[in-house]
């Protein structure tokens, strides 16, 4: 009959105790400091800044299909999770400034568009000239790929419309081929998420390197978004 010595097990169950504690200490080691770091990305892109990247050509040639860029959350008063408010923020929105906000007809998409008008100001579209207050708008950054315009299309003729309290008109710089307020109407500033700040990588992923890695466009990189 075999007998186990008893100094042997009490050995054993030392060197479990010590192992567990250092498998416990090592855990408490890393999470302290995983931890903050989890928090401090949490609150910078909850308040401050947050990135997003651009997958259709509605505001060519500003930004391009597979353009990244990081968003200014606090300019405009970053949003509290769970909570209906929204804190100061530095400045209103106004004409000019590419903003990223949820999709009025469905929430959970987020589009980003360029701001033409505020609320109180008059939007008017004449042969795909826009005019805010009666005066033309100089657009230099605008694109157009249909030549011909269309009589009574809202894409190419709307208005005069007056842009309500608390809302926004926004158009993309790729008039020709873009969903913005000429179709669903005016945005509400409480679906903005902020402006559009710099690129901060860009993929070309018309042209693919050894036939599928899309080819960076070094270019574009740290362009501030205007």
């Amino acid at each position: 009959m075999n007998r186990r010595d008893p100094d042997s097990i009490v050995m054993a169950q030392s060197a479990a105790v010590r192992r567990d504690g250092r498998a416990k200490t090592l855990f408490r080691e890393y999470t302290e400091a995983i931890l903050p770091a989890i928090i401090l990305f949490l609150v910078i892109r909850t308040f401050l800044f947050q990135a997003f990247r651009i997958p259709s050509a509605s505001m060519e040639d500003t930004l391009a299909i597979g353009d990244f860029l990081f968003v200014n959350k606090f300019l405009y008063g970053a949003k509290v999770p769970f909570l209906d408010v929204r804190l100061p923020g530095i400045r209103d929105p106004k004409p000019g400034d590419i903003i990223v906000f949820k999709y009025p007809r469905d929430i959970r998409k987020d589009y980003i568009k360029r701001c033409v008008a505020v609320e109180g100001q008059t939007v008017e579209i004449r042969n795909k000239r826009v005019y805010v207050d009666g005066v033309l708008r100089e657009e230099p950054f605008v694109k157009h790929t249909d030549p011909l315009t269309r009589p009574g299309d809202v894409r190419d003729y709307l208005g005069p419309v007056v842009v309500p309290p608390g809302q926004l008109f926004m158009m993309g710089d790729n008039r020709d081929n873009s969903s913005d307020s000429r179709y669903w109407g005016f945005l509400d500033r409480d679906l903005i998420k902020g402006k559009a700040l710099f690129i901060y990588w860009s993929w070309d992923t018309s042209h693919r390197l050894l036939g599928f890695v899309p080819t960076p466009r070094f270019e574009r990189i740290g362009d501030l978004i205007r």
